[in-house]
């Protein structure tokens, strides 16, 4: 009876011992556990999702590509395959599976160290997100703690939501969305059975189940997840049977990311990171619309490509990608086995063989023939020349020789015989091309340059370009709000400036030749240099200054006349922002490329709105219009009337043709093109804004001009219309000669024609140009 009692109170005593030393290592183990309140406010690093405006995507900012989504958007036998895989008890339990402790305990101590953790989903989301992946009893002591505490403060579903976004399941991919984009290029709502079952099997080890590193692995793996489903009867027989039999083809969902509009994609990042930092931006899972058209871009990135190809073979032959010894024929070769082209694919191939009539070449196992014919305009670069009166190459061994690798084109692919191929080059010319709704001010195409991936420097937003004479119609808005009108005369005649540290200023017109009297309305559409001059001298530059900053001019504008022959410089959007005062009626809209951001939690961050500012007068920006609409049809921009439809717009080319450009709208659409060098030098003789830059404006304009109705410009209600005589700016007479029908502010038409001896000598009249300006000697 003695034994007894004493073996009771031993056995009293060491629960209460082992009562205590439980609850002092739970207090000693509690002493510096982590909050986990955060968890309820879960924001994992998410990736930045940039759409278009019509919803497609467009590309991915992330350093964790991660995409948050909740349980309702996965397939429910997703959730099913991975809390068979992972804890088929998580919606019974409160955070700990006390009977998977013990056995992997038991297995731990046969092993004589931790092989086997026996967590449950709610232990690996704390384990993942508030402790240190170490094993030890010490940190499984405070996983076990914070579990239960957990299951108190969140919900199950919260708790596997949370679970199901943050495991990292291997290919870069975080969370079950990312994971079946990036193993069978699905979202998580679309995953079959066996699709699912294979995900759910990678959490133990991502990287020793990967199906494409280990795919006999990972067929494991899925069929031990398909058993643990069909034993809990979770699913029967019959599922099972077809899921095993499922074939599982593997493959990520395409990254639409830098494939089309790399430059616009980039910008917008530009923009995002400035705005809200990169943390934010790579990790912060923002929702972004843009302004861009998708079907406007695409055809504005293959414009720019063709027009700046063009270019560069209008400027000679710059010779081989490269060239290589007999000895690497069968290397390069090798390398490209499996090309697969069709017409109009570009590719490198090695030349072989070289006669007069054109060259022989190889790519993979395949032959070709490049005819001479199509290398015409591969002559010797010089600047000096234009290609018409540089001839054509007739011999092939003049351009190439074997051991050479060029780019062609395919023009004409054969399964039995050498295919027919064309010389091509990559341009060392670059570009850029902005397409703006002048209505709104959304930016809906934006290149800035031939290849993003040779060069992310963007031309479009970053290159303070000379406009050349594309600056002009700022000068005569200017103009027209000095005295000015369209009938307006004034002479067309030599002028020499000598500035202040004693050099000589002689500029000239494009032709060399000099018109003398000249409407107003002609020197803008011919692009007068001499008289734009004197306009400018007569207004004052500072005027014209003041005139660029009014329309959003930001670049750099010296007060000194050349300014009014487009010496200033800007970049090619802030061009755009300027003359969308002109198809408005005055007011000049600033671009914008970003319409909306929005957090992975819906809360609107950002939403657009136009911002507007008076510029110049509605009667002023409708004349100018006007004149620039006769550029199109009677000017430098005469190639434009190929559209068919009413169109007003400007050429722009600097000094030895080191900038070309084409600015033209429509009240609907303003598009701006410049073709230059990035290192700033002659692209070649007659490389023109109206042959460099127009051609690739018409290209893109053509194929998104069937999108909008056909509109002409308004004239507002201060406009009148009168026929001028260009030879005196006064109104035609019946036996003017020549006369052009022209719009006028209200009160400030001509007067009928009189003879030139009578013409009144104040320049800024509408007959301005008359005697004291006629004997003016410069």
């Amino acid at each position: 009876m003695k034994v007894l009692k004493i073996f009771l109170v031993l056995i009293v005593l060491g629960v209460f011992l082992a009562a205590g030393a439980g609850i002092g290592l739970y207090y000693w183990a509690q002493e510096d556990l982590p909050g986990f309140t955060k968890l309820s406010d879960y924001s994992p690093a998410l990736a930045t999702t940039v759409r278009a405006r019509d919803g497609r995507i467009l590309g991915y900012f992330y350093r964790e590509k991660r995409f948050l989504i909740p349980l309702s958007m996965m397939s429910p036998i997703t959730v099913k395959a991975f809390l068979a895989a992972e804890d088929s008890g998580f919606y019974q339990h409160e955070g700990v599976d006390l009977p998977g402790i013990f056995r992997a305990a038991v297995k731990n101590f046969i092993a004589g160290g931790i092989v086997q953790g026996g967590s449950t989903i709610t232990q690996q989301v704390i384990k993942s997100m508030l402790l240190t992946p170490e094993r030890s009893y010490e940190r499984k002591l405070k996983e076990v703690i914070l579990a239960y505490r957990l299951e108190k403060y969140l919900s199950k579903d919260e708790i596997l939501t949370i679970y199901l976004n943050q495991i990292y399941l291997g290919a870069k991919a975080y969370g079950v969305e990312a994971a079946a984009r990036e193993y069978f290029g699905v979202n998580a709502s679309q995953l079959s059975l066996a699709q699912a079952a294979l995900l759910a099997g990678l959490p133990k080890a991502p990287s020793r189940y990967s199906p494409y590193g280990n795919p006999e692995r990972a067929r494991e793996r899925q069929l031990y997840v398909l058993a643990r489903l069909r034993d809990l009867g979770w699913i029967d027989r019959g599922e099972y049977e077809a899921a095993v039999n499922e074939p599982l083809v593997y493959g990520a969902q395409e990254d639409p990311s830098w494939k089309v509009g790399p430059y616009y994609l980039e910008e917008v990042r530009r923009q995002l990171v400035e705005s809200y930092g990169e943390d934010m931006v790579y990790g912060g899972g923002l929702q972004v619309r843009t302004a861009m058209d998708m079907d406007h871009q695409v055809v504005a990135d293959q414009a720019l490509k063709a027009g700046l190809v063009e270019t560069a073979k209008r400027h000679g032959w710059q010779g081989p990608v490269r060239h290589i010894d007999e000895g690497e024929y069968e290397e390069f070769l090798g390398a490209r086995k499996d090309i697969e082209s069709k017409p109009g694919d570009w590719m490198q191939v090695l030349v072989t063989g070289v006669e007069k009539a054109g060259a022989k070449v190889r790519f993979g196992t395949k032959s070709g023939i490049v005819p001479v014919a199509s290398m015409s305009w591969a002559r010797v670069p010089n600047p000096k020349l234009a290609p018409e009166e540089a001839g054509k190459v007739g011999d092939a061994r003049k351009v190439l020789k074997p051991g050479d690798v060029v780019w062609v084109s395919v023009e004409e692919v054969a399964q039995d015989k050498p295919w027919k191929l064309k010389l091509e080059q990559e341009p060392k010319v670059e570009g850029a091309l902005v397409s703006i709704d002048p209505r709104s001010g959304e930016v809906l195409a934006l290149c800035g340059g031939y290849d993003f991936f040779r060069s992310q420097f963007n031309r479009a937003t970053q290159a303070l370009r000379q406009p050349g004479s594309a600056f002009k119609p700022i000068v005569y808005s200017a103009a027209l709000d000095n005295g000015f009108t369209a009938a307006s005369i004034v002479l067309d005649a030599p002028i020499v400036y000598q500035d202040g540290s004693g050099e000589m200023w002689k500029p000239e017109n494009f032709e060399g030749i000099f018109y003398g009297p000249t409407l107003l309305r002609t020197a803008l559409v011919k692009s007068r240099n001499l008289v734009t001059i004197r306009v400018a001298q007569q207004v004052g530059i500072q005027k014209i200054v003041e005139r660029g900053k009014a329309l959003g001019l930001t670049g750099v504008m010296e007060p000194n006349l050349s300014l009014a022959l487009g010496s200033g410089q800007f970049t090619p959007l802030n061009l755009c922002q300027a003359y969308t005062a002109f198809p408005r009626g005055g007011t000049s809209i600033k671009p914008r490329l970003i319409e909306s951001v929005v957090s992975p939690w819906g809360e609107q961050l950002f939403s657009a709105k136009e911002e507007v500012t008076e510029a110049i007068s509605p009667e002023t920006a409708y004349i100018i219009s006007h004149l620039l609409q006769q550029v199109v049809q009677y000017g430098t921009g005469a190639r434009a009337k190929v559209l068919g439809r009413p169109v007003a717009g400007k050429t722009g080319t600097t000094n030895d043709e080191q900038d070309a450009w084409f600015m033209g709208f429509s009240p609907y659409l303003l598009t701006g093109v410049w073709v230059g060098y990035d290192q700033v030098r002659p692209m070649g003789k007659y490389e023109t804004g109206a042959r460099a830059a127009l051609p690739i404006w018409i290209d893109y304009r053509s194929k998104v001009e069937p999108g909008y109705p056909v509109q002409d410009f308004q004239a507002p209600p201060g406009i009148v219309m009168a026929r001028v005589d260009a030879r005196t700016g006064r109104l035609a007479g019946p036996g003017a000669t020549e006369a052009y029908m022209l719009p006028f502010a209200n009160g400030t038409e001509p007067l009928p024609s009189v003879g030139l001896d009578e013409l009144d000598a104040d320049p800024g009249s509408s007959n301005a140009g008359g005697e004291s300006l006629l004997k003016q000697i410069f």
